[in-house]
């Protein structure tokens, strides 16, 4: 048999999480979305500086949360330049392009701000 025993309310959770509804994360996150596109422009490759030029980013609300992309523009057949940048590509002569991984290193510390700043929010609840 298991019981269970409480004493007091759940005035304190409750409040909490009627403050945590009342949160709007998307102004939060615009300025990690700019921020981030400022750091993937700057770690773009470039030749013509059009790829580095053309990052973007949105915020789209979900069943589950938010989410923050950043998106390129620049395709390259079907696509994306970044894509074959990153991970690498073969060449129409039958050689092969090694890729680079710039996107990780330049969004990391975005995701380090996005994660200390959300918790600072919480906590201030």
């Amino acid at each position: 048999m298991i019981t269970f025993k409480h004493r007091g309310n759940f005035k304190n959770t409750e409040k909490f999480f009627s403050a945590a509804q009342k949160l709007d994360v998307r102004n939060i996150l615009h300025p990690y979305g700019a921020l981030g596109v400022s750091a993937l422009a700057a770690a773009t490759p470039a030749d013509t500086g059009e790829t580095a030029s053309s990052w973007s980013y949105s915020i789209n609300v979900t069943r589950r949360g938010f989410t923050l992309s950043w998106t390129n523009s620049v395709i390259a057949g079907s696509v994306p330049l970044v894509i074959l940048l990153q991970y690498g590509h073969g060449t129409g002569t039958g050689g092969y392009v090694e890729g680079r991984d710039f996107i990780n290193p330049a969004v990391k510390p975005i995701f380090d701000k996005i994660a200390e700043s959300a918790f600072k929010e919480v906590s201030g609840l």
